[in-house]
């Protein structure tokens, strides 16, 4: 079971009151699960959680993308520029 540390930033961060969350998935588990289990984990962020942007050991990953152990995931909220 991949133990994984998830960084939240800006909104997210406001929104959970907290800026980490340790989360444990089950082994081969994807960004898409972190998602549903970040949102289990942190209701204020079930809706926000399937639209952010989510990197993985400093790279930006889609939902297919599979967590090792000890992965540093950080959550972004979309950004919107003009």
């Amino acid at each position: 079971m991949p133990a994984v540390h998830v960084l939240l930033f800006a909104a997210h961060r406001e929104a959970a009151g907290r800026s980490a969350v340790d989360l444990t998935l089950p082994e081969g588990a994807t960004v898409g699960d972190l998602r549903r289990a970040l949102a289990a984990a942190v209701p204020a962020l079930a809706k926000a959680a399937l639209s952010t942007v989510v990197a993985v050991d400093g790279e930006f990953s889609g939902d297919a993308a599979v967590l090792r152990r000890g992965a540093r995931v950080a959550v972004f909220p979309p950004v919107a520029g003009g």
